[in-house]
């Protein structure tokens, strides 16, 4: 009897708080929407199964081995963290109290040896670190799967729209607006005791309105990765919502006449360009924002495989298989940050709030921008298409043609939206750069 008893005081059911279930319900909705609506599926997938995975009571599969033991050790064991802590625990305390005040300890108080030395208890006592909290620390704490990912994507991207047609480069920065009007709107409503958001969380929290995944996952690791859950799960959701977000601001900011403009025809583009654009661009940010480096830098590198053509099967493992092993891990990793005690706040919805605003904000200027570069030039761009200047790649640039047609069934704007849309990429890059270098 004894042993069923423990058996139950160590199960999941008794164990389960309200907050963890709630999350793996949020779990459940992101697998629904993954595979039964296909948004995001290739991240949401993971994230979703992760965000399971990482709230099961007593598993611990998000959290290192010192946590873990932390949370159901028994009290000889805290006893012993504490001694390694330096700390004392107050005998006719109670053992939730004795937890408290180690979680504190690890979180604010302790130097990295006493750390080091209450991991070593830990470990001894058979702790470990979990699965989920292994792959984050390697793959986002470090920035390598958000790079390594921008990569693949660059060796997938033809730059050759954006060269035939350069103009189309000032669509992509001033979609970028939505990210730094963001980033204002959440210190304001800071300032005004609505949330409390830190700048570097602020931020964070702006780089949503670039509509590009991997640079908010990484620009959220490095200035606000207590916020990276809700940040990651808010990006990635947008970016699936682009064919409904988008088609009203395009129709309300644009008349049945300008939505008819056709484009003229792209100029071919040289295979020389397409080499040297990757370079010039790699030049230009180690010049001028060291900061961007990394993220440009790897995107660089990557369109380069592609378009010099002599590196065929590194090309196609960055494309295929590289990027979907990362992205596995990535997603889960991302997932791991979806623990109730950190997602369930106040703060959560106002992320998505200020994601949904910052995703607005940057379509309208985008499609702005195209109405004023029509009134200063002689040759007419569809303002459809400056709504691709956020870089949702390819979906922004599709929904961009798919409304030009809804207007005229014979204007096909596609390859015009793609030069915007892969601008884009840039501008959030260097947007990434500049936030990181001031607020890094």
């Amino acid at each position: 009897m004894e042993k069923l008893v423990t058996l139950w005081y160590g199960s999941g059911a008794y164990n389960l708080t309200l907050g963890q279930a709630a999350m793996i319900v949020v779990g459940m909705v992101l697998l629904y929407l993954a595979i039964a609506k296909k948004f995001e599926p290739l991240l949401l997938v993971p994230i979703g199964f992760g965000g399971i995975l990482a709230n099961i009571p007593e598993a611990g599969l998000a959290i290192s081995a010192l946590d873990q033991a932390i949370e159901v050790a028994r009290p000889a064991v805290l006893q012993q963290m504490a001694s390694a802590l330096a700390a004392t625990l107050d005998p006719l305390a109670a053992e939730e109290t004795w937890r408290a005040t180690l979680k504190a300890l690890v979180d604010d108080g302790a130097s990295p040896d006493q750390l080091r030395a209450a991991k070593d208890v830990a470990v001894n006592v058979g702790y470990g670190d979990g699965l989920l909290y292994v792959f984050y620390k390697v793959a986002v704490e470090s920035g390598i799967a958000p790079l390594i990912i921008f990569m693949g994507v660059g060796a997938m991207t033809d730059f050759g729209p954006l060269l035939a047609n350069p103009r189309t480069l000032f669509l992509g920065a001033a979609a970028q607006f939505g990210i730094f009007a963001t980033l204002f709107g959440a210190v304001g409503m800071s300032a005004m005791g609505w949330m409390d958001f830190t700048l570097e969380q602020s931020a964070a929290i702006g780089i949503i309105g670039g509509a590009d995944g991997p640079t908010s996952i990484y620009v959220s690791s490095m200035l606000a990765p207590e916020l990276l859950g809700a940040i990651a799960v808010a990006a990635y959701a947008y970016m699936a919502l682009v064919p409904m977000i988008q088609p009203p601001i395009m129709k309300l900011l644009t008349t049945k006449r300008e939505r008819e403009i056709t484009m003229t025809q792209l100029r071919p583009v040289s295979k020389l360009e397409k080499i040297i654009f990757p370079l010039a661009l790699l030049v230009l940010v180690a010049l001028f924002l060291p900061d961007a480096a990394p993220l440009l830098g790897m995107f660089c590198f990557g369109n380069l495989m592609r378009e010099c053509g002599v590196v065929e099967r590194l090309t196609d493992t960055a494309q295929n298989a590289l990027i979907n092993i990362v992205t596995i891990v990535l997603g889960l990793a991302v997932g791991s940050k979806l623990m109730a005690e950190s997602f369930l706040a106040v703060e959560t919805l106002g992320i998505m709030a200020l994601g949904m605003v910052a995703f607005a904000i940057g379509t309208s200027a985008g499609i702005l921008m195209a109405k004023l570069m029509n009134v200063m030039s002689k040759m007419p761009i569809n303002p459809l298409i400056g709504a691709a200047g956020v870089s949702a790649v390819p979906m922004a640039a599709r929904v961009a043609n798919k409304v030009g047609l809804e207007s005229n069934p014979h204007n096909f704007l596609l390859m015009h939206a793609m030069g915007p849309n892969v601008a884009g990429v840039i501008g959030s890059a260097v947007a990434a750069g500049v936030m990181i270098k001031y607020l890094g």
